[in-house]
């Protein structure tokens, strides 16, 4: 092991450098500085020798070129058991660099602000830091690199240790937690410069995928309690997205309770009536709109209250009072909204378990990616942010539907696109009536909103996410009362289901478009 005898330190996050720099002095080390950093340790009592009394060279352009050169450089990226490289160190008047501690500036901190404007984003883009770390990191056979404050305790311990060296393992582990903190760096910053360029030079589905996630925390488990489970945030979170959440009170949000309320904002992002949706298992059980919150939830809960107990209730507008007060009757796991009255947090605070969040409105529809896992990789796929096209919308039955059944399909449609398909609703023109979520067959979907339904089915429409390859289902509907269908045709037995709802005397649309949802 290489026994540590020359440092460079300069970075941006400076806690615990003063700590850590007198360590190394105590073993002899000299520290090579710059900028803020050197002041800092000379202010303290240590001793360093500035980084432009080495290079011969100021630092110059407003402090962007200081650590670019070569007898920094070389002293890095220099291998000690390599004779040429040390003649050359030689010739050349150049010292080795033993360790590297450098992090850099705070870039995703910059751009966060308010009033951060692209001149100010590019001047907080780090070159000599990135340059100083890859370099070290590339050697660490020879030199240790440093990135994480959180890191300065263990290399001292080595250092104790091993009478000043640090073990080949350490820097090894080191070098890769370098790599990771630029790549991490350098996606942030592609990220960020993809929102200044015109939608047709955004990067597409066509180039190697760049992801970009932030450990939010590690959950207690995943979807079952032998299984491991973090959450990551995604690099600039869409508007209105979970990743934006505050969680106002209640116990720690687990693995499934994620999922089923990021599917609760799935469901409200296609509303803009005062809506209320309940999901239970990724999938709504009801979803209505009124002239209140509590209207809403009232009318959703109707649609199956017995799968909404311990569920998840999404509102697209802030909660009062009185919904409030209805809401703690209920057992739910999770309450979300963009916000609350003083006096609803004081009554949900009755229930210190149930957890709610505060969710901002989004603003507009902001073009994101669906993600999925498989073994060994991924699937990516634009999400499905359609609806429906008014000019897309044709009616193929002798009976045109109502106006009132017209919005009725309006709100079927839009629910049944976040339903796990085969994926069926019942509704009326304010909220579900029955949800068949998730069957292999579509008429079994059917079956089985027709099973849950507790509110009357007659007079309602019904909304399938996938065309129907049988009349039976349209059958079954009309049994149960429904007088009008939305779907997205394209069956090779179309006319068959057609006729069928013709004999029914049953109104039928066709989208033009599905909305699978695996």
């Amino acid at each position: 092991m290489i026994k540590i005898q020359r440092a460079i330190i300069s970075v941006y996050d400076k806690r615990g450098v003063v700590e850590f720099s007198h360590k190394l002095k105590e073993y002899g080390v000299e520290i090579l500085s710059t900028g803020g950093t050197s002041q800092l340790l000379e202010t303290n009592g240590i001793n360093v020798t500035p980084i432009a009394q080495v290079i011969d060279f100021p630092e110059i352009l407003d402090g962007r070129v200081k650590t670019l050169h070569p007898r920094i450089h070389g002293g890095i990226l220099a291998r000690r058991n390599n004779p040429s490289h040390t003649q050359e160190l030689a010739a050349h008047g150049i010292q080795p660099i033993d360790i590297v501690v450098v992090n850099l500036y705070p870039f995703r901190e910059v751009v966060k602000q308010a009033d951060a404007d692209l001149e100010t984003a590019l001047d907080n883009i780090d070159i000599g830091g990135p340059s100083m770390l890859r370099a070290a990191a590339k050697n660490f056979p020879d030199v240790v690199i440093v990135t994480c404050p959180e890191d300065y305790p263990g290399v001292i311990k080595e250092m104790e240790a091993n009478a000043g060296a640090v073990s080949w393992e350490t820097r090894a582990y080191l070098a890769q937690k370098a790599f990771a903190h630029t790549a991490k760096y350098d996606s942030f910053i592609s990220h960020y410069l993809a929102h200044y360029l015109p939608q047709d030079r955004l990067p597409d589905l066509s180039q190697d995928l760049l992801l970009h996630y932030d450990k939010v925390q590690e959950l207690r488990y995943g979807e079952n309690p032998h299984q491991k489970g973090y959450w990551y945030r995604q690099a600039f979170s869409p508007d209105g997205s979970l990743a934006q959440a505050r969680q106002i009170q209640g116990k720690e949000l687990s693995f499934n309770n994620i999922l089923d309320a990021d599917a609760a904002l799935r469901v409200l992002a296609d509303f803009t009536e005062i809506t209320a949706g309940i999901i239970k298992h990724n999938n709504p059980c009801g979803v209505a709109y009124g002239a209140s919150p509590l209207e809403a939830y009232k009318l959703a809960l109707e649609c199956d209250p017995a799968s909404a107990f311990g569920g998840i209730v999404g509102f697209n507008s802030p909660l009062d009072t009185a919904t409030a007060q209805e809401l703690i009757t209920n057992f739910l796991e999770i309450i979300i909204a963009p916000g609350y009255t003083p006096e609803a947090l004081a009554i949900l605070k009755r229930k210190t378990n149930l957890r709610v969040l505060e969710v901002p409105v989004a603003k507009k529809h902001v073009k994101d990616w669906d993600l999925k896992k498989i073994s060994g990789g991924i699937l990516l796929q634009e999400e499905d942010a359609l609806v429906w096209d008014e000019k897309g919308l044709k009616v193929v039955t002798q009976r045109h539907p109502t106006s009132e059944e017209m919005e009725a399909l309006y709100l079927a449609w839009r629910v049944a696109k976040q339903v796990k398909s085969n994926a069926i609703v019942f509704a009326n023109k304010h909220q579900t009536v029955g949800i068949g979520a998730g069957q292999m067959s579509r008429v079994d979907a059917v079956k089985l909103a027709i099973m849950k339904a507790r509110l009357p089915l007659s007079g309602t429409v019904v909304a399938s996410d996938g065309f129907f390859p049988f009349r039976d289902s349209i059958d079954l509907a009309a049994q149960a009362g429904a007088g009008a269908i939305i779907q997205p045709g394209g069956s090779v037995r179309d006319a068959e289901v057609i006729e069928a709802a013709n004999q029914h005397h049953m109104a039928m649309v066709f989208t033009g478009c599905r909305h699978f949802r695996h």
